[in-house]
């Protein structure tokens, strides 16, 4: 009897407990280190799923010749991009047909989603509404392939906000009414009262969120609410924030206008997510209360998951129309920004995130872009404190850093379009020290 307890420690112990080191050498390559302006060129040596060695001289490998040596051949080595405003269940995927389909069918195409996302070079992702708590385990557990998710669970919302996705006859709502789908299946929830912000705030934490989600203001996606609404009071946003502290973790609201964005910051939220309608005084105090702006490149491009005409699509427009004046509040008051996509419904648009850092030349230098969406969006993801699933650093290529890196044919900080041709540009990715893609022959 002891001799086989014995035997089958030691089987656990070579299913669970042994680890192999991986080695992964890279050299040769003009690094991009997330922060500075200037490369370098140099070597990189991965061990497991951290950067152990950063060099500009030859770095020696162990003689079994089990490290897996890559010749960068000078090209331009990044860290991989992050995108801090990401809907993973529901970026590709119309909005119809998220409503009317099966909770099984919307989480396979998510899969897929992910993995292109991956493919993309993003290998980090913020995302704030909707059920992608399991999609995340699945990735960290090796089930699927995706990037890296900070999920915040359901959006909180008010009744007749921005998260209120029940049908047209819905309401008046019995106390005692059954969840929506939406609810039921974590995309949105409603909650009306502090008491009822609080217990929805503690469920998402309950399950896995590493930060929250409250819409604050009108939305475009959202049926019953105008633009100009200002959502939940104070007392209620306090009450979430609260919630959230209490869990060492933070609260980021959905808001356009002053109104929404200046009781959000005074019930303590330090995250503004969007805020194209933000005014200058509204600026002046989101810069004194050190909070973060989580910003979108929303430009009137011709694309839109919407009809020309519709409700939705003339809020689109008029927020729209506020981009380039929250762009240059944020420049002018040195606001700590941060860039997101936040692609919602449009297959088109989630399989060219990139096009998005493009537009962002609008307002900033390729250096400042590649900045924003490596090393300063990975400061916002680390605000989940000790929620944070992925507790090394992000986003740089640093000694110690989490191994999620880019080799780029061609420089971004010359030339940032030859991101978005990712295929044929994006010769190798590594996410956690696993090579995912590695076309440099």
């Amino acid at each position: 009897m002891k001799r086989s307890l014995i035997f089958c420690l030691g089987l656990a112990f070579c299913f669970f407990g042994a680890t192999q080191n991986s080695t992964l050498l890279i050299n040769n390559v003009q690094i991009f280190n997330g922060k500075d302006e200037k490369t370098t060129t140099g070597n990189v040596l991965i061990v497991n799923n951290l950067i152990s060695k950063i060099s500009t001289g030859p770095i020696p490998t162990d003689k079994s010749g089990t490290t897996k040596i890559i010749d960068g051949k000078g090209k331009f080595l990044m860290p991989g991009l992050i995108d801090a405003h990401t809907h993973v269940m529901m970026e590709s995927l119309g909005m119809a047909e998220l409503l009317y389909s099966d909770i099984e069918f919307i989480t396979i195409n998510a899969a897929k989603s992910a993995e292109k996302d991956l493919m993309q070079g993003f290998t980090s992702f913020r995302d704030l509404a909707g059920p992608s708590v399991g999609i995340q385990k699945a990735i960290d557990r090796g089930l699927i392939i995706g990037p890296r998710i900070y999920p915040s669970g359901a959006m909180i919302s008010q009744t007749a906000g921005h998260g209120d996705f029940l049908l047209p006859n819905a309401v008046p709502r019995d106390a005692g009414a059954i969840l929506d789908f939406t609810e039921r299946f974590n995309f949105g929830i409603i909650a009306d009262g502090a008491d009822q912000v609080i217990k929805r705030v503690r469920e998402q934490l309950r399950m896995g969120a590493t930060q929250i989600k409250l819409a604050a203001g009108g939305g475009v996606s959202s049926n019953y609410d105008p633009l100009d609404v200002s959502q939940f009071t104070e007392e209620e946003m306090r009450a979430a924030v609260v919630a959230a502290e209490n869990w060492g973790t933070y609260v980021t609201v959905h808001a356009y206008t002053p109104r929404a964005i200046q009781t959000a910051l005074r019930a303590g939220v330090t995250c503004i997510d969007h805020a194209q309608l933000i005014d200058e005084p509204t600026a002046k105090m989101l810069a004194e209360k050190k909070a973060w702006l989580s910003l979108q490149p929303f430009l009137d491009d011709g694309e839109s998951a919407y009809a020309e005409g519709t409700p939705n699509r003339i809020k689109q427009q008029i927020m729209m129309r506020g981009t380039d004046s929250a762009y240059l509040f944020a420049k002018k008051y040195n606001i700590k920004t941060a860039w997101g996509t936040d692609c919602l419904f449009q297959p088109k648009h989630a399989s060219n995130r990139s096009g998005d850092l493009v537009k962002l030349l609008r307002w900033y230098k390729p250096f400042e872009i590649l900045k924003m969406a490596t090393s300063t969006n990975a400061q916002l993801l680390a605000m989940s404190g000790p929620r944070n699933p992925y507790p090394k650093k992000l986003g740089v290529i640093e000694e110690g850093a989490y191994a999620d890196i880019l080799l780029v044919d061609g420089n971004p900080l010359e030339d940032l379009k030859i991101l978005t041709d990712y295929e044929k540009s994006l010769l190798l990715i590594v996410k956690d020290g696993k090579v995912y893609k590695n076309t440099n022959k």
